[in-house]
C-alpha cells in the first residue's frame, strides 16, 4: 500500500526539529538554477571544524547559502557538545539560513548529541529517524518528507557489510512511498564499492561520481552523494550536478545537483484553452500550464480524425514555456471545428538531449468559425469589472442564458497588474465562466491595464488584433473597430517617471483610423461599431482627453452606428448629436452595486439592437440602432 505521508507513531522519534523565517537567501549568484528546478545538496560538516582547524559555523552557514538550495542534507552535525563550542549546530544553520531545521541524532557524545541534520526551504511535512548498522559508532538516516518529494540523509558505517546491510534498511524503508525519494550523505563507500553497486539496482546516481569530494583541500577519492530512486520509475530529470569549490569550511566538499521534478498529469494545465483572434479563416487557441512543456492543437471538422498543428518559429518548435498559442489559419468560413489542446511536460530542455513526463490532452471542444454571410450575432460587453469577481458573476449570470458568439472585456477587467497572478487569476476566472473553450474573447486595455509591475507581460498570455492593441475585424456584415486610449493623464505627470508615450501611440491610431475608414472592408460593411475604454465625445472642456483632440476630427462624420464605452463608472447615454457625435454614444457603469453593467449588442437581420443591464437586473436601456 502506498502511503503519501509519515505515520504519525514514527514521527515523534527522538527528533528537533525548528523552523526559522529569516531574511531571504542569497540567490544564488554564483551556481545560477534554471527555473522550476530543485537543487538538493550534501554536505559532511565535520561539526563545524574546517581544514585551518577552527570551528566556524557561521562559515557552513555561507556555503549553504552560496549554494542556495532547496533542500540540503548535513552529517556530523553537534548538538551541544564541548567541541563545537556547545551550540546547537543546525539551530545557528536554520536561523542564519532561514530554513527548516530537522536533526536525528546517532549518538550521546560529550553531554550532548550527535547525527544527521536537513535544512529544508519548506515546511517539513513529516520527519522520522531509522536505526542502521554501526559496531563502531551507532549510526542513523533521517527521512523529511516534503510536499512533492522526501530526502533521506545518512552518514553510513566505516565497514563494507554494515554499510552493505544499512543499503538494504533504507531501500526498504522508501519503497512504499508515492513521491519522487532522494538519497544524500556521506555513504563512506567509493563508486565501484559493494554498497554502491548494490544501490545501483533500485536507485541512479544524480551526483558526478568522476568529481571528487573528499579531502576538501585536495579531493581525490568520492565518498559523498545523491542518488534517486528508480524502482517505482524516474519521477524527475538531472540538469546539473557539481561539487562545489570549497577547500576550507570542512574536510568535505560539499555536493549538488539541479533536478526537475515530473508533475502528475492533472496538475499539467493551468487553465482551460481560451479562444482568441477570430475570424472567418482563422482562430487563436492559447492555454496555460503550470510546469514547462511542449503544446499542440489536435483539431479537425471530424471529431474522430483530428490533425495535429503546432507552434514554430522560425524552424524552431515554441516550446518549454507555460504559455501555449496556436494560431490557425485556413479554415473554411462557417465551418465547425472539433479541437484539444495537448501539453507534455519537458522535464529535460539540453542541446542535444531532452526528457519529457506526462502528455495531457483536454476534453474534446469545438468552435464555429465566422461567415462574410452571418447576419445574426450576439456580442456580449463588460467594462471596469476592476477584478471584482462577484460582480462579474452576477452580471454574466443575467445574460449567459442566451447564446453568445463574442466576449469583449472593453478595459480596466485586469485592474492594476503587479504580479503574474494578477493575471492568471482572472484568466481563471473569466474563461471557465464565459466558455472561453468554445466562444472567443477579446480583450480591449483600458488605462489600469497600463499600470503595474507585470503590465508589459498582459500581451503575452492575451492576443492582440493582427499584433496591435487596437484594430478592427468583421463578424458577418459587422465591423467592429477597436481603439486603445492609454493612460488618463498627461505623459509628463510625475507618476509615469518619464516612461509613458501614449501620446505617439494615439497619433497613430489616428492614422489606423483613417486608413480604416476608407478601406473596402469597413465601405462595405452593413453595420459599424466603434468600441474604446475612456469616452472621446462629451467630455468636460478642461478634462484632459488627448483622444478626443486627436479622433474626434476623424470620427465626428464616421458612418458608425454606435460606440461603446466605459471608464466614468457611470451610466449614461449621449444621444446623436448631442455632443457632436455623429452616432449614439453608450458608456458603462463601475465595479459597485448596483452600478455595475453588462451590455449586449444583438443583430438578427438588418436590426441592431443593444441592451444594458445593471447588477439588480435592471434594463437600463433597450434600443433599436
Amino acid at each position: 500500500m502506498k502511503r503519501g505521508v509519515l505515520p504519525l507513531s514514527i514521527i515523534l522519534i527522538a527528533l528537533f526539529c525548528c523552523g526559522a523565517q529569516a531574511s531571504a537567501p542569497y540567490d544564488g549568484g554564483r551556481f545560477p538554477q534554471r527555473e522550476n528546478t530543485t537543487r538538493i545538496m550534501s554536505f559532511n560538516i565535520q561539526h563545524g571544524r574546517g581544514m585551518d582547524g577552527k570551528v566556524n559555523i557561521e562559515r557552513i552557514g555561507k556555503v549553504i547559502l552560496e549554494v542556495n538550495p532547496e533542500v540540503v542534507g548535513l552529517q556530523e552535525v553537534d548538538s551541544m557538545i564541548n567541541r563545537s563550542g556547545n551550540t546547537d549546530i543546525i539551530r545557528m544553520l536554520s536561523e542564519q539560513t532561514g530554513m527548516y531545521a530537522s536533526f536525528g541524532y546517532s549518538i550521546l557524545f560529550n553531554g550532548g548529541k550527535y547525527g544527521n541534520g536537513v535544512l529544508t526551504r519548506e515546511k517539513p511535512v513529516a520527519v522520522r529517524k531509522i536505526n542502521l548498522p554501526g559496531a563502531e559508532e551507532a549510526r542513523s538516516a533521517l527521512i523529511v518528507e516534503l510536499k512533492k518529494y522526501i530526502v533521506v540523509n545518512t552518514h553510513l558505517s566505516l565497514t563494507e557489510e554494515e554499510r552493505v546491510e544499512s543499503v538494504k534498511i533504507i531501500t526498504e524503508a522508501v519503497k512504499d512511498f508515492d513521491k519522487p525519494v532522494f538519497l544524500v550523505g556521506d555513504l563512506n563507500a567509493t563508486p565501484d564499492s559493494a554498497p554502491i553497486q548494490l544501490l545501483k539496482t533500485d536507485w541512479q546516481i544524480l551526483s558526478d561520481p568522476k568529481q571528487h569530494s573528499y579531502p576538501s583541500n585536495n579531493p581525490n577519492v568520492t565518498i559523498d552523494y545523491i542518488l534517486g530512486y528508480t524502482a517505482n520509475g524516474e519521477t524527475y530529470a538531472k540538469y546539473k550536478a557539481e561539487v562545489v569549490n570549497d577547500p576550507i569550511a570542512s574536510d568535505h566538499r560539499p555536493v549538488y545537483v539541479d533536478i526537475r521534478l515530473k508533475t502528475p498529469a492533472d496538475q499539467v494545465m493551468r487553465t482551460i484553452p481560451y479562444l482568441q483572434n477570430p475570424g472567418c479563416g482563422e482562430m487563436t487557441i492559447m492555454w496555460l500550464t503550470n510546469v514547462p512543456a511542449q503544446g499542440w492543437v489536435e483539431f479537425g471538422t471530424d471529431s474522430t480524425n483530428l490533425q495535429p498543428v503546432k507552434n514554430f518559429l522560425e524552424g524552431v518548435m515554441v516550446a518549454n514555456n507555460k504559455i501555449h498559442r496556436v494560431h490557425l489559419t485556413g479554415l473554411h468560413p462557417g465551418t465547425k471545428y472539433y479541437y484539444r489542446v495537448v501539453s507534455q511536460e519537458i522535464t529535460r530542455y539540453s542541446s542535444y538531449y531532452k526528457e519529457f513526463g506526462d502528455t495531457v490532452r483536454t476534453e474534446l471542444k469545438s468552435f464555429t468559425t465566422w461567415s462574410d454571410k452571418q447576419r445574426d450575432f450576439r456580442v456580449i460587453v463588460y467594462n471596469d469589472l476592476h477584478s471584482n469577481m462577484a460582480m462579474f458573476n452576477k452580471l454574466h449570470s443575467l445574460v449567459e442564458q442566451k447564446p453568445y458568439d463574442l466576449v469583449i472585456f472593453n478595459g480596466d477587467c485586469f485592474d492594476d497588474v503587479e504580479v503574474e497572478a494578477d493575471i492568471v487569476n482572472r484568466l481563471n476566472s473569466y474563461t471557465p465562466r464565459i466558455k472561453s473553450d468554445e466562444v472567443p474573447s477579446i480583450f480591449i486595455r483600458g488605462n489600469h491595464e497600463t499600470r503595474g509591475e507585470y503590465s508589459l507581460q498582459l500581451w503575452n498570455y492575451l492576443e492582440r488584433i493582427n499584433g496591435r492593441s487596437y484594430g478592427a475585424f468583421s463578424l458577418g456584415d459587422t465591423r467592429f473597430v477597436l481603439l486603445d486610449c492609454g493612460e488618463d493623464k498627461p505623459d509628463d505627470h510625475p507618476v509615469y517617471y518619464g516612461m509613458n508615450d501614449f501620446t505617439q501611440h494615439r497619433i497613430d491610431q489616428a492614422d489606423f483610423l483613417k486608413e480604416e475608414l476608407k478601406s473596402v472592408a469597413f465601405r462595405k460593411a452593413k453595420r459599424r461599431i466603434l468600441i474604446h475604454h475612456i469616452p472621446i465625445f462629451g467630455v468636460r472642456a478642461d478634462s484632459f482627453s488627448p483622444c478626443s483632440d486627436l479622433w474626434v476630427p476623424v470620427l465626428r462624420k464616421a458612418p458608425f452606428d454606435i460606440s461603446l464605452n466605459g471608464h466614468t463608472h457611470r451610466f449614461r447615454v449621449i444621444d446623436t448629436g448631442q455632443a457632436g457625435n455623429g452616432f449614439p454614444v453608450i458608456i458603462g457603469g463601475g465595479n459597485r452595486e448596483p452600478d455595475g453593467t453588462v451590455m449586449i449588442l444583438e443583430k438578427k437581420g438588418e436590426r441592431l439592437t443593444v441592451e444594458v443591464i445593471n447588477a439588480a437586473g435592471k434594463i437600463l436601456l433597450f434600443r433599436t440602432i
